[in-house]
């Protein structure tokens, strides 16, 4: 018999990535909040990678921790090694990544949630979610009725999940946890569309049984550099190695000769699986041509023998994935603790969301995470964080919080989500985002950190920091705007010994550190007024000087995009009747419902002849755009 339990002002289900922040950030805000999970023990689970950050996820990592989330406090507290990757490239794609002790992770997560004021986490799996006079109606299996002003579904893989393994197919969250057997039938009654998609994990095996003579050891950095901008300098160290081995022709042999018993190729899974994280037998089938492929040997953790092999997903059966793992570099004798799975799920057409993750025909009621068609733990974290603020913000009475392509990583995977929609598991890349240059993980403080402040996550003492930081880096650019370096011997030497050219006249550091040889580390012995800053300001004063033209080409497309972003359209429009658009424009536009002329042009199949007919027909409605209602 049901019973009404309690009251809530926000209400997340799911306690992965994506819930943590949305609970933190709706506690943190002033709201009374309930985070419920199927089950406490996995709350931070990392069910696949045991790694935080990574090309474009390490920016998504630094922009939610600049906003005031947690992702970044807890991934350096559980930090067992840490690169930066990237770093004979540009500074645009330098992403810093740290492989961590998982449980480790986990169990700072539930601390942390378990400790926030406003914040009750709860062992219940909600079964039905119904709309009610004054809010949410959520019901767990228990059959306690809780009401909420706002909810943020943040369901992950565990949603109508099921494992795969070879001909073997049960129903089941990750890493053999309960699935979520009931809530997708509500959440259709509903009227939201769900889709199936499916990711996969490699096996966890046993480290004594790996031979590490003749692998290649891969080292962290030193120092360490930390994710979050709060972590004292010096405490993360790197507290293991990881390893690198390959794939052989024996390998490739073993999986074609049983590529008919996987569930993929079998048409087992209906799923649409990852485009940039396939399994080993995906690889083996789509690179035919390629005689190896790359696998990395990590800890999941200090406390534990387990080891995960990254790059080696498989949904094949046990005895072929033993079979070809055994043909491997390293891997002769391993033994498997924890079998490689595919997991198929239920997730949402984000098109279906507005950019401040809420639903827009349901008020109160957001998405974020896997449940909105990404993949990643960061890309989870980043859209719970903002799917809380506004659950947040909506019970309180206040306009929603939203970030453009321009803002931040964050803005631009929101906006690809429920702009572009997905067709498969969406992850965040560098290349995704036309404004990579202004959007660097070095200063992702200075792009969020006053948005932070304003919404309310950021406290005094660390504002206090982020203004002397900024007041440092203006200092220290004036400074080599000003100081000018004479064509000395000594500095001479210095130049040559970086293959630059000598001076002849006294020169500008700041003229200096502009040429691509040089850099701060290299000219300090020569540089008789460098002050005692961190690393981290003359990093960014540096990145400043050297790209400023480019930075300054990407600032006036940003100004061309913001100015399509203020001719805002009619949340009501009737695309039907507007005369000159193509038939497929005018679908796709009253599918999505821009907010915005910009957002339109981002629409695929929305041409740039589509987008002269809106700004025709704004200007005929009286104005152009900007105070359309």
């Amino acid at each position: 018999m049901k019973y009404i339990a309690d009251s809530w002002d926000v209400a997340v289900i799911g306690a992965g990535h994506a819930g943590i922040e949305a609970g933190l950030a709706a506690a943190r805000l002033g709201c009374r909040t309930a985070v419920f999970t199927i089950n406490l023990d996995a709350v931070g689970n990392c069910p696949c990678n045991p790694s935080i950050g990574g090309t474009a996820k390490g920016h998504l990592v630094r922009e939610i921790d600049a906003l005031g989330g947690e992702m970044g406090r807890a991934a350096d507290a559980a930090t067992i090694q840490s690169r930066m990757l990237n770093l004979g490239k540009g500074p645009a794609v330098h992403s810093l990544r740290a492989q961590i002790d998982r449980r480790e992770y986990a169990k700072i997560m539930k601390h942390t949630l378990e400790r926030q004021e406003n914040l009750s986490l709860k062992q219940a799996e909600i079964v039905s979610l119904e709309r009610g006079e004054e809010g949410w109606l959520l019901t767990t299996r228990m059959e306690a009725v809780h009401t909420a002003k706002a909810v943020v579904l943040a369901t992950g893989t565990f949603l109508a999940g099921r494992i795969y393994v070879g001909d073997v197919s049960y129903e089941s969250g990750p890493d053999g946890l309960f699935p979520a057997a009931f809530l997708s039938e509500s959440l259709r009654s509903l009227g939201l569309s769900l889709r199936r998609f499916k990711t996969g994990t490699p096996a966890r095996v046993l480290r004594s049984s790996i031979e590490f003579t003749g692998l290649e050891v891969q080292q962290g950095d030193e120092p360490p550099e930390p994710f979050s901008y709060e972590t004292e300098p010096g405490t993360v160290r790197n507290r293991t190695v990881c390893h690198v081995s390959w794939t052989n022709a024996e390998t490739k042999r073993v999986i074609l000769e049983n590529i008919h018993r996987s569930p993929l190729y079998g048409g087992k899974i209906e799923g649409v699986g990852p485009r940039y994280c396939p399994s080993i037998e995906d690889k083996v089938v789509r690179f035919a041509d390629k005689e190896r492929h790359q696998l990395f040997i990590e800890p999941c953790g200090l406390g534990t023998e387990e080891m995960y092999l990254q790059g080696m997903s498989s949904s094949l059966p046990e005895d072929v994935q033993i079979a070809f793992y055994h043909t491997i570099l390293g891997l002769e004798h391993v033994e498997i603790m924890r079998s490689a799975y595919a997991i198929e799920y239920d997730c949402v057409d984000p098109q279906q969301l507005d950019a401040s993750l809420a639903f827009r025909d349901l008020p109160g009621l957001y998405g974020a995470g896997q449940f909105n068609g990404s993949s990643g733990y960061e890309e989870a974290a980043a859209q719970g964080l903002v799917a809380g603020i506004n659950a947040a913000r909506f019970a309180q009475g206040m306009e929603p919080f939203e970030l453009d392509r321009a803002s931040s990583y964050i803005g631009t995977l929101i906006d690809d989500l429920v702009t572009k929609g997905v067709s498969d598991p969406y992850r965040m890349m560098t290349s995704r985002s036309e404004y990579r240059l202004i959007l660097r993980q070095d200063n992702a403080d200075e792009r969020l950190t006053p948005k932070g402040r304003e919404l309310g996550l950021i406290s005094d003492a660390r504002w206090e920091r982020f203004l002397e930081k900024e007041e440092q880096k203006r200092l220290e650019r004036n400074r080599a705007e000003r100081t000018v370096l004479p064509p000395s011997e000594e500095v001479n030497a210095a130049l040559a010994a970086c293959g630059s050219s000598p001076l002849t006249t006294g020169a500008r550091l700041s003229e200096l550190l502009r040429r691509p040889e040089l850099s701060y580390a290299r000219l300090k012995n020569v540089d008789p007024t460098r002050p005692d800053l961190p690393r981290a300001v003359f990093e960014n004063v540096e990145i400043e000087l050297k790209y400023e033209g480019y930075i300054k080409r990407q600032q006036a497309d940003v100004a061309e995009m913001r100015r399509l972003e203020a001719k805002k359209l009619p949340p009501d429009a009737d695309y039907q009747s507007i005369q000159g658009l193509r038939m497929e424009a005018r679908e796709k536009l009253a599918k999505v419902r821009p907010s915005s002329v910009g957002q339109a042009s981002r629409i695929s199949g929305v041409s740039p002849a589509d987008i002269s007919v809106l700004l025709i027909w704004l200007a005929q409605r009286g104005g152009e755009g900007e105070d359309a209602q």
